[in-house]
């Protein structure tokens, strides 16, 4: 079969070889080793396109200025975590094999990802930040925390926070960037 277009992003195209390819990767950095050889459905791999869109969105400011440069050896590091979640290096090699990918291929998708979560961090913590008295008052307004600790409370609210702000970022580059879903991602009428 051959591979198609799933998406564009400024007119560079994702191809659903690639989508397969980095979803697993996505998933098995994630502790989900199984999904290295399983197939993945539709519902997964629609989550995945969103994950690996949003990575480039976050990239495309910081690539225009070079910026958020990886760490010296962070790269290295994350393949050495990522291969050791494989039972054996045979079966790390049958992995790149089964999707006609290389050590640079993976080493790609890794760097992508490290670079986009610290593009947003770089961007977004800052705004993130909670106060100590907007989490006792947070703590205050829920029965539920009164045994929690100020700062679980306040690293709850900055992860929350933090999140909130991560999707309106994304949300506002999707409106600002030509994004096109194609084929079974394409959005459907209505939607």
């Amino acid at each position: 079969m051959i591979d198609r277009a799933v998406a564009s992003i400024e007119g560079k195209v994702i191809a659903y070889s690639q989508l397969q390819f980095e979803a697993r990767v996505l998933l098995v950095a994630a502790g989900g080793v199984q999904a290295a050889f399983a197939p993945l459905d539709q519902e997964v791999l629609d989550a995945s396109l969103r994950a690996v869109v949003d990575q480039r969105l976050a990239l495309l400011e910081a690539d225009k200025l070079e910026a958020y440069p990886l760490e010296p050896g962070e790269l290295e590091r994350a393949i050495a975590s990522f291969r050791g979640r494989f039972e054996s290096e045979n079966r790390f090699a049958d992995f790149l094999a089964a999707h006609e990918a290389d050590l640079n291929d993976l080493a790609e998708v890794l760097r992508r990802s490290l670079r986009a979560q610290r593009a947003l961090e770089g961007k977004l913590r800052l705004r993130a930040q909670v106060s100590e008295s907007e989490a006792k008052a947070w703590r205050t307004s829920h029965p539920e925390l009164k045994d929690t600790t100020v700062e679980k409370v306040r690293a709850m609210l900055v992860q929350q926070r933090f999140g909130e702000l991560v999707k309106k970022e994304l949300a506002d580059r999707r409106r600002q960037v030509d994004v096109r879903l194609l084929g079974p991602f394409a959005p459907r009428q209505g939607e």
